[in-house]
């Protein structure tokens, strides 16, 4: 059998199954683009091995994509399309994981002020809606993928709440938003309105100047733009700046640090952040809670506190 005929079989099998993972469509799709009009048992271990390295360095997308079609082979194998599998036995050894990075409060303002290098002739509302994106990332802290994905049906300004469909574990969930970012959206709504809105009030919320939903990776060149713009560079011991996606642990970080400041019992607050940041499990969150100085000097003088208070009773 064709590998694009067994591709959209695993894909329509998978779908049954409730995954929705677009990106993992484009990607398998993406697999039998590359190697064309063959059988899948005639695929070579070479052809495998040029996908899951592609073009750039060794990163975590190697085995995401191994993972893929580890899935994909295992299905055609047990259907009887594939005799064996042309995967690789072992992996590689990877790199290791970036360290989350927070941002500044004034890290964050220069990055808001270097939105401006954006500002284009070509596309007018481009730096204006940039800048919106980054107050709506970390004022919610929404995943990149998840803001981009909105609709302006999505987002509620009159309650204040951001619908954030089919997230990466393929659920939906509410995200209340505070006033100041609420203002800040209305006036890029207003905006937005007034460039085509091809599929109504279905139409993305975050779009190019046709209307257009804007594109994942074209985001990220404009935030390294603005990034390089602001002056922040790779931390001390990192091999990479830091990334779009930093502004989430950046939000949680500093939602912690304000809930120690207010004197809030921060162990029974932290379930609610998990389902405010739609991890599945709170230990997800307590990953992103990375020991900045700020966040170690609240908790050891809550701890401090409390030790106070003991020796008090004794």
């Amino acid at each position: 059998m064709k590998l694009v005929t067994v591709i959209e079989a695993y894909i329509a099998v998978q779908q049954s199954l409730g995954l929705r993972s677009k990106t993992s469509m484009r990607s398998l799709r993406r697999f039998g683009r590359q190697l064309g009009d063959v059988h899948i048992g005639n695929i070579q271990p070479e052809q495998v091995l040029g996908f899951l390295q592609g073009t750039g360095p060794l990163s975590s997308t190697w085995r995401t994509k191994y993972r893929l079609l580890f899935g994909l082979y295992r299905f055609a194998i047990s259907r009887g399309y594939a005799a064996t599998s042309p995967l690789p036995s072992s992996l590689p050894k990877f790199p290791p994981q970036q360290s989350p990075y927070i941002y500044s409060t004034q890290e964050l303002h220069r990055l808001l002020e270097a939105t401006s290098t954006l500002d284009s002739n070509c596309a007018r509302l481009q730096a204006s809606m940039f800048r919106t994106l980054i107050l709506l990332l970390y004022g919610s802290g929404l995943r990149v993928s998840e803001a981009l994905g909105l609709t302006m049906l999505d987002v509620d300004l009159e309650q204040r709440v951001v619908t954030v469909r089919d997230t990466k574990f393929h659920k939906t969930r509410l995200v209340p938003i505070g006033p100041k970012l609420a203002l800040e959206l209305t006036k890029l709504s207003d905006r937005r309105r007034r460039i085509p809105m091809p599929e109504g009030e279905d139409s993305r919320f975050f779009a190019s100047r046709t209307g257009a939903r804007w594109d994942y990776p074209r985001v990220i060149t404009l935030f390294q733009r603005v990034r390089r713009a602001a002056g922040i560079g790779c931390p001390p011991g990192e091999l990479l700046p830091p990334r779009m996606h930093d502004l989430r642990h950046t939000a949680a970080v500093h939602r912690v640090i304000a809930w120690y400041r207010s004197g809030q019992d921060v162990q029974r607050l932290l379930p609610k952040l998990a389902t405010y940041l739609g991890h599945v499990e709170i230990s997800s969150t307590q990953r992103y809670l990375k020991m900045t100085p700020e966040l170690l000097q609240e908790a050891s003088q809550r701890f401090a506190r409390y030790a106070d208070c003991g020796e008090a009773h004794e």
